[in-house]
């Protein structure tokens, strides 16, 4: 499939009405029929690690409707990136929305990932904050500054040989190390993992490892990728999504190491002071301490079923389909599911 270029005049448009201005005139949606500040929150948790569950935090226009929640990211102004794939009857086609701390509209942009919205990552590189964006859809991995500006774009790396054509590289998620390489996976297409060196804006291909399989080393669904830095030293943790395991890599490509306890399907991570999050897709969000053990299922659903189901039929406090989440600089967690009607929850640390 030809990538579908970013249509930056609309883009640059919306954002001097949305993101300098805010929306004074967008009336947000009550998704529930009742006031927030009314209702009692449910709390998922024990000790140290307790959370009033917030559904539906961000107050979304009524111009959006949400599609599968994919991806979410926060900004050093406390800015919440939401990418979802877009909802049917939505009036605005924008796949990337944010929003205030405190749940308020800010702007958007991002029409040009619509329905094919996935992984979302954000990086400080010498003094700027950049976003990666995957989509599977069109095949394509974009590196653009927090307004939605291109800073460069890759497809397909058919100079691996891992592809037949450029349509069978099914990108997923970002990982970046602190010399700023760039590991992509392709989670929904050949299951291998590509490194590229960033020199002068661009990103030059390096080598790709990995590949489909169960064995040490091979991967199924590599959904997920972060660098972990709480060891002697950095590695890459993937989320080997369909082999139902997290495993380690050196930053050289090389096995390192498993993970397999407390997992059901493992899609991504965040880390705050040594706690690592954990979305599973079978509907529960897991943290793990410094050395990979259980601190806590939060929000257990076990109900996997409901994700292509009314809102009504969701039951609060439990998870659905968790696809990504992370930590705020406060230690609240931010987690967006794979369902059909798309949701958004804080977990409020208590």
């Amino acid at each position: 499939m030809k990538p579908v270029e970013p249509q930056h005049p609309s883009r640059r448009s919306l954002l001097k009405s949305t993101l300098a201005a805010g929306v004074a005139s967008a009336a947000p949606r009550v998704l529930f029929g009742q006031d927030k500040a009314e209702a009692k929150q449910p709390r998922v948790g024990e000790g140290e690690h307790q959370y009033e569950v917030m559904h539906d935090w961000a107050r979304v226009p009524e111009q959006f409707t949400l599609g599968n929640t994919h991806g979410v990211c926060e900004d050093s102004n406390g800015r919440i990136y939401i990418k979802h794939t877009v909802g049917g009857g939505s009036k605005s086609d924008d796949a990337v929305l944010v929003f205030d701390a405190d749940g308020k509209f800010v702007g958007s942009w991002g029409k040009e990932y619509k329905g094919g919205a996935h992984g979302l990552h954000i990086n400080t590189e010498r003094g700027r904050q950049y976003l990666y964006l995957c989509d599977y859809v069109r095949g394509v991995v974009v590196k653009t500054d927090l307004r939605g500006e291109t800073v460069w774009r890759l497809t397909a790396p058919m100079e691996c040989g891992a592809y037949a054509n450029p349509g069978e590289f099914k990108p997923t998620n970002v990982a970046v190390a602190a010399n700023d390489d760039v590991y992509v996976a392709d989670g929904y297409g050949k299951s291998w993992i590509h490194i590229y060196r960033q020199r002068d804006g661009k990103a030059e291909y390096v080598k790709s490892f990995g590949g489909p399989g169960k064995e040490a080393g091979q991967l199924s669904c590599p959904h997920g990728l972060m660098i972990d830095a709480r060891g002697a030293k950095p590695r890459l943790l993937v989320a080997d999504r369909s082999n139902r395991r997290l495993q380690y890599f050196t930053l050289e490509g090389v096995h390192d190491g498993f993970v397999t306890d407390e997992l059901r399907s493992p899609c991504h991570f965040h880390e705050h002071q040594g706690v690592l999050l954990i979305p599973d897709l079978e509907a529960r969000v897991t943290l793990f301490d410094r050395d990979n053990k259980l601190i806590a299922h939060l929000g257990d659903g076990e109900n996997f079923a409901l994700r292509d189901k009314p809102r009504e039929k969701f039951i609060p406090g439990k998870f659905i389909a968790p696809h990504s989440a992370i930590f705020d600089h406060a230690g609240n967690i931010f987690v967006v599911e794979w369902v059909e009607v798309g949701r958004i929850t804080k977990l409020r640390r208590v």
